[in-house]
């Protein structure tokens, strides 16, 4: 295994955590894996370019009664994905609340299982 050198720890979400899109109220793919500073978005379609979204997705990280996660998310970069009608999104979060941050920060810096 080779050595991790983002600047954020990430981590893989077990199972199919779905990511909403907050304004439409429509599912937009699946969290590959996330960090406090971004997420690898596998999307159900392609994404604008540099564009601006606000998602909503279940952090799987075992809180009694944790809400699901508001996030602000810029497309970095986007790839096509082997299945069809799929794509690899990068995306970087903006103005995380203090609460959001903890709660990613304490999920990425958990060992895998």
């Amino acid at each position: 295994m080779g050595i991790e050198s983002r600047r954020q720890p990430r981590r893989a979400v077990p199972g199919m955590v779905e990511v909403v899109d907050s304004i439409l109220e429509e599912a937009v793919g699946y969290v590959g894996n996330v960090s406090v500073g971004g997420m690898l978005l596998i999307a159900n379609r392609n994404l604008p370019d540099n564009a601006l979204f606000q998602f909503r997705f279940q952090l799987p990280d075992g809180l009694p009664g944790a809400q699901p996660l508001e996030v602000g998310a810029h497309v970095l970069w986007q790839d096509k994905a082997g299945a069809p009608g799929q794509s690899w999104v990068g995306l970087r979060f903006l103005g995380l609340s203090p609460e959001a941050t903890r709660r990613l920060r304490n999920w990425a810096e958990q060992p895998d299982a």
